[in-house]
């Protein structure tokens, strides 16, 4: 609710009130209004009209990575779903990798890959963990 400025200024003090620039902003102003009480200021920020942000109505539907996409048979044999979230794809990926165990021991960056994971990463043996995510693109159609 928007108050004017001449409103604001009768309610709060008869005496006429002057305006200072705010220390905080050289581009806002501050409305200096005399206190009521024994010679004191009171500082009050003049408050602009402004629409009220529209509540969120219900919940959007996904899109870009979190909007499920059909994926081919080789995909579909690893994940066991025809249809799937390109993030949560990338999940039961790498619960395969962890219930396997096979990440190379020396260094964790790499995948050895089962036949599984072969069929997905274009028959490769061993696959770098930030590749995962430009070998699946393909199986998203």
């Amino acid at each position: 609710m928007a108050i004017s400025l001449g409103a604001f200024t009768a309610l709060v003090a008869p005496e006429t009130p002057s305006l200072a620039y705010s220390s905080a902003s050289p581009y806002s102003l501050r409305l200096a209004v005399p206190a009521r009480a024994a010679g004191r200021v009171a500082i009050v920020r003049a408050v602009t009209s402004a629409e009220a942000s529209k509540p969120a109505t219900g919940k959007r539907p996904p899109r870009g990575i979190m909007k499920p996409r059909r994926v081919t048979p080789e995909m579909q044999a690893l994940v066991g779903v025809p249809e799937i979230p390109r993030t949560q794809a990338l999940k039961h990926i790498w619960a395969h990798i962890k219930e396997n165990n096979l990440q190379d021991p020396e260094n964790k960056k790499i995948i050895i890959c089962d036949e599984k994971l072969k069929k997905i990463f274009d028959g490769r043996d061993r696959v770098g963990f930030l590749e995962i995510a430009g070998l699946i693109s393909r199986h998203f159609l």
